[in-house]
């Protein structure tokens, strides 16, 4: 088995989808329309100017300046722009390193649904970085970002279950989270986790295994993939 991850970073995958947006002999123009429109106020374009500072497309690289403009977004309740701005809190990237405040941002993101903020803030939990640490509200969050799919949450419950160490030991509960995570996954995740659900398995009464696939195909149906 696997340990729980010692990192909670997974940044949003925006640099493709930005490069794209630019890449195109209009960039000058396509910048400053965007920067008209987040200096009016717009919490996307703000977001949009914060992502191009964070990665250096089509402006110089600036952590500091993207965190400005990432918090602006925040502020007017754009939930990627507040789990960017947990990252950066968390990492001291252009602002001060900071978990509360790291905190502070990924619960506002997680209270909008926005999965890497559930997972993040469910690790902070775990591990007491911001907050006191508590068991109950890191199975809570990393439950909530399982529940949308999130390879590592599911993972990270698979384990949690299969140890019993801070939630009740339950070996359905463990083999139903890594066949989730499994189902989910690709490459070396996608064979660690499936490793570690044929082990549970072995583990397993056959009443009990048969219950917990009952479980994975009830879940599968309300789950459907996007």
């Amino acid at each position: 088995m696997y340990e729980i991850p010692k990192n909670p970073f997974r940044s949003i995958l925006l640099a493709a989808a930005i490069l794209t947006l630019f890449a195109s002999s209009s960039l000058s123009a396509d910048i400053k329309a965007i920067r008209k429109k987040a200096e009016a106020g717009d919490a996307k374009a703000q977001f949009n100017i914060g992502s191009m500072y964070e990665n250096g497309s089509g402006v110089r690289q600036d952590y500091a300046e993207a965190a400005r403009w990432y918090r602006k977004a925040a502020e007017r309740g754009d939930a990627r722009a507040q789990y960017n701005l947990g990252i950066f809190h968390q990492n001291g990237w252009g602002v001060p390193l900071d978990l509360t405040e790291a905190v502070k941002w990924y619960r506002k993101a997680a209270m909008q649904g926005a999965a890497s903020a559930q997972y993040n803030l469910g690790f902070m939990y775990y591990n007491g970085q911001g907050v006191p640490q508590n068991y109950a509200e890191a199975a809570r969050w990393y439950r909530k970002a399982a529940e949308q799919g999130d390879v590592d949450a599911t993972r990270i419950l698979g384990l949690a279950y299969y140890l019993g160490k801070w939630v009740p030991k339950d070996l359905v509960q463990s083999y139903f989270w890594f066949s989730v995570a499994a189902s989910r996954a690709s490459g070396d995740e996608y064979k660690q986790a499936s490793e570690a659900k044929e082990r549970v398995a072995k583990e397993l009464t056959p009443e009990k295994l048969k219950e917990a696939r009952r479980r994975v195909r009830e879940w599968e149906k309300s789950h459907p993939r996007k």
